[in-house]
Order: structure tokens, then sequence, then C-alpha cells
């Protein structure tokens, strides 16, 4: 038989080995009660606490496999096996579990029956009532604390929860006379290692009667065992961690009970009693405590739940407002910085849409650029809903504006395009109690590190963050986010049912105006012919004031010629098939300026051309009667110039190729420029400059077909600028590049 002493004084673990202490196999028990290991398949002895006295150990162990041991699965909590009278007249309350290879069994000192007037008859009759009329978490851990006091008769008793952080906050207490208060405190989450959390949520009582207990060792019966391969974390008796035995003496507390509330499998909180002396608390009494933890946990499931349900349902009125608000207007969704129901959607102070290179905003929302970038930032992480009460820590940048934006709540509409809806909130100073200065941990002598001594209160300014997002907050604007994709859906149908009627109208009227188009050619030209047979026949017979009445009617028919002409080529733009293929813009431009340069050979015209031009790709006659185009207005419009001076430069952008022409002539108002590139417009009366207005529309319509962009800018008396790029084909691509069609949609229209 071999024996473990437990763990010597000088192997006690400091707090750097707190997070991994093996503290589900200690190895060891506290001496109020006794153990027992068997071998969960056969029954025999494995192992015994160091504490069984002569001849009661196999007394013991005779009882105990003479009873009918129930089959507890692996994991299950202790079952009780009820009293048993020992030899020497001693009575032991005894409770028995499994783990997946061992049965232990536990024996505790057993307290004279109760009967009716046994805890947990009173706590059903009495407590149970009060609890189900409490109105608040508050008043729920309040009336917890009185009815654990009362019950334990320890000097003081506190419930408290965790926060996100692991940090716990007091919510109420009963302390007696003598005993420091803790309420409203906070106990930082390093108090409670993670793995002790994990045991807590496993095990939810746990008992130290007294803080200066010798550990039992356990003691190995032959077999090829270790006390650590003995799990305990299910035994009431189990030794606790000698670095939470010294944190309780700091604390001026030699007993101490805990029992746990866990809600859908999360430590919410303890409920925690304290006593300055030596405490047991027997097993009537403890099952009850057992059974008001498990009430309070669902006490406040229920409450939270309700309350979650609450806040879902407003903010869900909420949304159906912002929803009906954007169905029933004609706009986009930028139109949601507007509707006042968004700011009280998350209780925010600002908000902000972000699409593309454009924000709106209303309240109180960080600079332009920084909400811009803010918004890449956030979609840059690929989340659909993304929220953060201390956003400066996540984003660096956020710390030069926490005070109006300490917190971001964000949706993410599109995949493609930026598009992302911000809530803010402003930064909240918060002052925090805690119970001793969480950050002074003692150093011994010889390097170990103590848990602090000092439990006073002492107080920290909390700054960089705001109200916490709620969860019903994030869930609905999710469900928000849902909604407004489907309104963009939607409205992307009507735009393409739009688009198709648009497309089938287009092609109706460039068919009418081709057919008008080409039928009026003949009769204008017949007007003009049979007006110069009138005056070759009979110009001695008419008067001046008839012929030049005859010149007039000429002229009318030329000019109404030119305009079907143009109609036809306008038409033809439309419908002729593309036949793309690289076109060298420094011969085209060159071969331009010399046909030109004859059509008004008394003019000083100064025309400045660069060393080369791109390689544009695109239908060599149309490009060249979009370039004519350019030329020939520059040349037009910079009559009466002296010199007229006219540039053709370069372009090469990353999104294509390109000229642009400019000229020193008439220019013309910006104000006006939506006109330029439509049909018959002008921005100059027809007896200053001759033309048909269809030119622009002309080059607009090539340009588009190419799949390029086309522009013009101006200053009166000054001159303009006009110019188109072409999408650039890569190398080899180009003989089989298919022509864009004027249907197509754009990247950005997607």
């Amino acid at each position: 038989m071999t024996s473990n002493p437990g763990l010597p004084p000088t192997a006690d673990p400091d707090l750097f080995s707190c997070h991994t202490e093996p503290i589900r196999v200690p190895g060891a028990i506290q001496p109020h009660g006794r153990l027992l290991v068997l071998d969960a398949s056969t029954r025999q002895l494995l192992a015994s606490s160091d504490n069984w006295p002569d001849g009661s150990l196999q007394a013991a162990l005779a009882h105990l496999t003479s009873s009918a041991l129930p089959a507890n699965p692996p994991g299950a909590v202790p079952v009780s096996l009820g009293v048993w009278a020992a030899q020497a007249g001693e009575r032991w309350d005894v409770s028995a579990h499994c783990t997946d290879r061992h049965l232990l069994a536990e024996f505790e000192p057993a307290a004279p029956a109760d009967g009716n007037g046994a805890p947990i008859y009173s706590l059903t009759r009495i407590f149970l009532p009060r609890l189900q009329a409490a109105s608040s978490i508050e008043q729920l851990a309040q009336l917890a604390a009185t009815e654990m006091k009362r019950l334990t008769g320890f000097g003081r008793c506190m419930v408290y929860r965790f926060d996100d952080a692991g940090h716990g906050q007091v919510l109420a207490e009963d302390v007696d006379p003598g005993y420091d208060s803790y309420a409203g405190h906070h106990f930082p989450a390093d108090d409670i290692p993670l793995q002790a959390r994990a045991l807590y949520v496993l095990n939810q009582f746990r008992l130290i009667a007294d803080a200066n207990y010798t550990p039992v060792a356990l003691r190995i019966h032959g077999a090829a065992l270790q006390p650590s391969d003995i799990d305990l974390s299910q035994a009431q008796l189990r030794s606790v961690s000698p670095v939470h035995l010294e944190y309780m003496r700091n604390m001026g507390t030699l007993s101490s009970m805990s029992v746990s509330i866990v809600i859908e499998g999360r430590l919410w909180g303890l409920v925690s009693c304290h006593g300055h002396a030596p405490r047991h608390v027997g097993v009537a009494t403890r099952l009850a405590c057992e059974h008001l933890g498990q009430l309070l946990a669902l006490q406040i499931q229920s409450k939270e739940a309700t309350g979650h349900v609450a806040e879902q349902l407003a903010l869900r009125q909420l949304t159906l407002e912002i929803v009906s608000h954007l169905s029933e207007s004609d706009g986009t969704l930028s139109l949601l910085a507007q509707v006042p129901a968004m700011l009280r959607f998350a209780r925010a102070s600002g908000v902000a849409v972000v699409r593309d290179d454009e924000v709106w905003s209303v309240g109180e929302v960080p600079p332009q650029q920084a909400v811009m970038d803010l918004a890449n930032w956030i979609e840059g992480l690929g989340a659909e809903v993304f929220h953060s009460h201390q956003l400066a820590q996540d984003h660096a940048p956020a710390q030069g504006f926490k005070d109006v934006a300490a917190g971001v709540l964000a949706v993410s509409i599109s995949q493609v395009h930026r598009h992302v809806i911000l809530w803010f909130r402003p930064e909240i100073v918060k002052t925090v109690t805690w119970a001793g200065n969480p950050r002074k941990n003692q150093v011994a002598a010889d390097g170990r590190i103590h848990p602090r001594r000092s439990f006073d209160s002492w107080q920290e300014s909390i700054r960089g963050a705001c109200l916490p997002w709620s969860a019903a907050e994030v869930a609905v604007a999710g469900e928000l986010r849902q909604a407004l994709i489907g309104i963009v859906l939607r409205r992307a149908e009507e735009f393409e049912e739009v688009a198709h009627e648009l497309t089938r109208v287009n092609k109706e009227l460039e068919a009418f105006s081709y057919t008008v188009s080409h039928d009026l050619r003949a009769p204008m030209r017949h007007i003009a012919g049979y007006v110069d047979l009138v005056v070759d026949l009979e110009k001695k017979a008419l008067s001046e004031r008839a012929l030049r009445y005859l010149g007039n009617v000429k002229d009318a028919a030329a000019y109404a010629g030119q305009l079907v002409d143009a109609l036809l080529d306008f038409s033809r733009m439309g419908r002729a098939a593309l036949k793309q293929r690289p076109v060298d813009m420094q011969v085209l431009l060159q071969e331009l300026v010399r046909e030109l340069s004859r059509q008004e050979p008394g003019r000083n015209v100064q025309w400045a051309l660069e060393p080369s031009y791109p390689e544009l790709f695109g239908d060599p006659l149309l490009l060249q009667v979009a370039t004519r185009n350019f030329l020939s207005n520059a040349l037009k419009y910079s009559r009466g110039r002296d010199p007229a001076r006219i540039s053709v430069r370069a372009l090469r952008r990353p999104e294509g190729d390109g000229i642009e022409v400019e000229d020193n002539g008439v220019g013309f108002n910006m104000e006006y420029a939506n006109k330029l590139f439509g049909v018959f417009q002008r921005l100059h009366q027809a007896d200053e400059f001759e033309g048909t207005g269809i030119g622009l529309a002309i080059v607009k319509r090539i340009v588009e077909r190419h799949g390029g962009t086309v522009w013009g800018s101006g200053t009166p008396d000054q001159g303009a600028r006009f110019g188109f790029i072409l999408p650039r084909v890569a190398p080899g691509a180009a003989a089989d590049a298919p022509s864009p069609s004027r249907n197509t949609p754009s990247p950005r229209s997607l």
C-alpha cells in the first residue's frame, strides 16, 4: 500500500501557474469528510482518503458494496445513498457518482433529520413565491442573498454576475455587523481562472469549511494508479487550490460556500457566502442551496428572455417604420440618414450612410473622411453586422473621435459596392469600484506571486467606451439589413423592367427615326430641285422679292436635308455592327488635321499634336467620325481668334486610353454642360455658328457603344475641352474581343 502526502508547502502554485494548476485532480480532499474510490466495473477498492480510522475503512467498504449502487452515468451529479450508522455511533451521509473509470463515494457527517422543517421545504413554501413575484434581476438577487444567508448562517452572502470580460459585479448582498460590504463592487476576472469557471459549470456547489485546513491525501491500494489519475471534479470534498485558500485568508474569510448560476450552459454568476470562522454546511442544507441556485437561474433566464423579447419587439416596430418609409419613397437608401427612427433604432447619437464615395449623416458623427475610412475597414472584415463598444481598441484611428463615436454598430448592405450603415454612440466615462486594487498582487522573497492582501474599495475611471450594444440591437440590425437588401433587390428588378422597356422603346424610336429620316430625304431634295427649276425657267418673270423668297425656301430645304442626314447618321450609329480592330490614332489625327486645314486655308490656326498617341481598339470609321467632330468643333468655335490654338493631348489612364481636344474659342457656361451631348442641343445661336446640334450626340453614342466615357468642359470666352477614353484591350485578346453592346450594363450598375 502506497500513500501520497499531498503537495508540500514549497510546491504551492503562485498566480502565474494558477491557470494551469490541476485543480480537478489535486490528489487530496478536505478533512471534514472521507472518500472511497472503487473501480467502476468490478467495485474493487482502488483508493481512499488517508483519514479513515483503523477498522472503519473495511466497514464502510462493506456497507458500500452491500448497498444497491445506482447506475449513475459518468459526469452526472452525485446521488445520495442515505445515512450510514457506523459502529462507533457515528452517522454519515453517503453519496456516490461515477467518472469514466471510477466510482467515488463520499462520507460526510450527518445532521439530525429536520422533517417538515427541513430547508428544502421552507425554500419551496416561502421563498419560491417571493422569487416569482420579483420584478427585476436585482430584486431576484437580493431575495436570493437574504435566503441563502438564512439557510447557511454565513456572515456575508453576495450575488454577483459576470460581464463579457469575465469581471464580477456584486448585484446584492446581505451582511452581518463586522463584515465589510461589497455592494456595487467589482471583482477582476483573474480572481477566478478560466479552468475554475469551467469547473463551476460542471460542479455547481462548493464548500470550504476551513481555509486553514490541511489537505487529506489519497492513499492508493495496490493498483497501478496515481492520485493524479483520480478525477475529483464532481466531488464535494475536493481539495481546492492553495492560492485560493490564501486569497480567502487575505480577505479575512475562513469559510466560504458558492453556488453557481448557470444559464444555458454559461456561468452567468455566483452566489458566494463568507464566514469569519470555520463553518460546515450539512447535506440537507446544501441540497436546498443547490436548489435555490437552480430556481434563481431559471428566474433570471426568464427575466432576461422577457426583456430581450420586449426589446426586440420595440426594435422591430422601428424597423417596420424605417422599411415602410423607404418602400413608400422613390429615393435610394441614402434617405436612411433622414429617417428619425434611425437614431432611436440603436439608441445612437448619430447615424451615417456610406454609399461608394458619398456620405449622408444625421446627429453627431465623426468627420466625413473618418466615416469613409471606418466603412472601408469594416467592409474589409467581411462581417455582415459589426459592433464594438470600445472602437479605439479595434480600430486605432477611432481614438481621435471617441468623444462622438466611442462605439459603432454597422451593417454592410452590398458585397459588391461600398454600402454601409453605421450607428455611433459617444464615450461614457465610467467609474468602477473594485474590491481592492486588482493589479496589486504581492511578490514574496522567494519570487512567488501571492494574491492581493487588500480588499478596500478602489476606484478606477474607464474611458474610451460607450454603452454596450445589446444582443437584441445586434440581432435586429441583422434583420434590418435583410429587409433593406430586399428593398434593393426589388428596386433592381423594377429598374431592370424599366431598362427592358426603355430598350424596346429605344429600338422602336431608332427604327422610326431611321424610316422617317430616310423617307424625308427625297422630299427635301425635290423641294430644292423644284426651286432651282422655277428660278431657271421663270427668272425673268419673277421679281427680286420672289427670287429672294425662293432662295430662302431653298436654304431652308437644304438645312432640313442636313438635319435629316444627321438624324439618319445618328440612327445608324445605334444600329450598325461594330467592326473593331486596333486604330493608330497618330495617323488618324494627322490625316484629319490636314483635311480640316485645307477647308479654311486663310485662317491662322496653330495645331499642337503630341509625338505619340495610344493605339485604340474600336471601329475605325466610327472613331474617325467622333474625332473629326471634336476637331471640327474646335476649329469652328475658335473662329475669330487670331491665332486659333487647338491642342490634342494623349490620355493614358488606369481605366483606358483616349484623347482630349482643347481650343481657345468661345467656350461655354458649365451650367449648361448637361445639354452638351443631347440631340439638337445647342449652346450658341445658329446664326453665329452653323451646325445641326446633333454632332456631340453622335460622339457620345459612338463612345458608349465602345464601352468608353466622354466628357466636355469649358469657360465662356476662354475655350473648351472635349475628350473620350475607351477601355484598354489586353494584347492578344483584341482579335477575339466581342463588341460591347450598348445595352450591356456597366460594372457600376451591377
